[in-house]
């Protein structure tokens, strides 16, 4: 269910900043820098768009390899796989190659990520969407709090550090900060939403319900995911920034 949030919200949330920024019926350029299984990259191929993938992960490449040959000719060919950092886009791509990046739930392993979004940012023509998916700093508590694991919750206000579901060490973003990086590499931000308000604490092995349910599960996210004050302390922050 968790990740069906996820992918769901964030599949609305970028079609809608699309849908506002380019021509109806235009086939963008897209790149999905540390694209894992393919998720969003295949949607958006299917939706006509031409997409490259990058991702550093062997196995996670794979997996996306072998998503992409039950599609369709006519989306495979739409679809460009490429092993690589997300930090050395420069060495893959030119300046100005795509309409669309996409950076999701890459830059909570980095830990200087200015360097890297400036990178990111170079890759996009003007006008193009920036669209970055970050673990929420400012919301660290909530997910331990809830738990009534009370000592990690009163840490978690004091840190941007933490340790995710696969038990790997890795570090959360501030709004305000990404706020001011996005300033900075002329990329600025024009949206933002809050992603897993009310589902983050399910299990990761939690089922979907059924259809109805799930329909209003979304309904309620996505209500959140653009209302204060609940946006604010969704798990994660989908920000989109416009290059200038």
């Amino acid at each position: 269910m968790r990740n069906t949030v996820r992918q769901e919200l964030v599949a609305r949330q970028i079609d809608e900043q699309i849908a506002a920024r380019f021509p109806v019926g235009q086939r963008l350029r897209v790149l999905d820098v540390g694209m894992g299984q393919g998720t969003q990259a295949l949607r958006l191929a299917r939706a006509g768009h031409t997409v490259t993938g990058l991702e550093s992960d062997p196995q996670m490449l794979k997996v996306a390899r072998e998503a992409l040959t039950g599609e369709p000719e006519g989306i495979r060919e739409r679809v460009r796989l490429i092993e690589g950092d997300g930090r050395e886009t420069g060495a893959h791509f030119l300046p100005g190659s795509f309409d669309v990046v996409l950076c999701h739930g890459v830059l909570m392993y980095v830990e200087e990520p200015d360097a890297m979004l400036a990178g990111l940012a170079r890759m996009l023509a003007p006008g193009g969407l920036l669209s970055l998916l970050v673990r929420n700093a400012d919301a660290l508590a909530m997910r331990p709090g809830l738990a009534g694991d009370w000592p990690a919750a009163l840490t978690a206000f004091d840190t941007d550090a933490y340790t995710n579901r696969l038990g790997l060490p890795v570090r959360a973003d501030r709004l305000e900060q990404l706020t001011r990086t996005l300033d900075g590499i002329a990329a600025p931000l024009h949206a933002w939403y809050g992603v897993r308000v009310f589902t983050d604490n399910v299990s990761n092995k939690e089922e979907l319900p059924p259809a109805q349910e799930l329909e209003q599960l979304l309904a309620a996210e996505d209500r959140a995911a653009r209302t204060e004050p609940y946006r604010r302390v969704a798990a994660l922050l989908h920000l989109c920034g416009v290059r200038g």
